[in-house]
């Protein structure tokens, strides 16, 4: 079990460097922590719209070998809110590749850890067809914060050739589901994961993978991502739609990609 980690944010000056990548980048300026908000996603009570930007090394770049993942998240504007690393065992990402386990840190301007995102390993998962009849070929994550403290889940469901998704709560309750496109759908265009109400009857936002472009689709597994949704959604939604992004991009969409690299 995760330990419970709590901070007081103001124990120390926030950095202006982003933790571990050289070279400045400017910080969204942290606004008050509203009643109810686990500390640390106040910064998305201001924000309908995130962008994701993965960090690509040049070993990775160069031999094609899987290292632990690292983003930035930033405000519509271009101010960082978070810094994203994945840790996972090097064997790992060479043997089970876009199927393997991971939890992602996700740390803020001081450093310091207050979300996490985890999925556990599952070889077969990601399959369309079986994923709304067998657990364990679905695809799923958990998202805590802090960590420690579970305020959502993600779950694969089934589609005939589509990749779609349940945002549940902390109590495993559908909220809200997430429409992928065809597996077949993904070249040479941005790729959308609609968000709708579990009724279907309104569109609430959009998890969004930008095309970056014929030589980097290729030749990298880099993943630019934005995602969409109203202003006053529940800001624990926020953060499990942010989880969302990351299932969609190191599980479904780094297969998609592997795929199209071998075309």
């Amino acid at each position: 079990m995760h330990q419970n980690m709590h901070y007081d944010p103001n124990s120390q000056p926030p950095i202006t460097m982003q933790p571990g990548v050289p070279g400045a980048q400017p910080w969204m300026q942290a606004p008050q922590v509203p009643i109810g908000c686990p500390p640390g996603l106040e910064y998305l009570t201001q924000v309908d719209q995130v962008l994701c930007h993965q960090t690509v090394e040049v070993l990775q770049a160069i031999t094609g070998w899987e290292s632990n993942n690292k983003y930035a998240i930033k405000n519509s504007v271009g101010q960082q809110i978070y810094y994203v690393f994945e840790k996972t065992d090097c064997c790992m990402r060479i043997c089970c590749s876009n199927s393997r386990e991971f939890t992602l840190h996700i740390v803020n301007n001081y450093n310091q850890e207050v979300m996490r995102v985890y999925r556990p390993l599952k070889v077969c998962a990601g399959c369309c067809w079986c994923a709304g009849s067998c657990d364990c070929c679905a695809q799923e994550t958990q998202i805590e914060a802090p960590p420690g403290v579970v305020i959502g889940r993600v779950k694969q469901t089934g589609g005939k050739c589509n990749l779609n998704y349940e945002i549940q709560d902390a109590d495993g309750k559908a909220q809200l589901r997430i429409e992928g496109p065809c597996i077949m759908c993904r070249c040479c265009s941005d790729v959308e994961f609609p968000v709708f109400t579990m009724d279907g009857a309104a569109r609430v936002g959009c998890v969004t993978k930008q095309w970056t472009g014929l030589v980097q689709e290729v030749f990298t597994t880099a993943d630019n991502f934005g995602i969409s949704f109203p202003m006053d959604l529940d800001v624990k939604m926020k953060a499990t739609l942010l989880g969302a992004m990351f299932l969609i991009s190191l599980g479904t969409m780094g297969e998609m990609c592997s795929d199209f690299a071998e075309i």
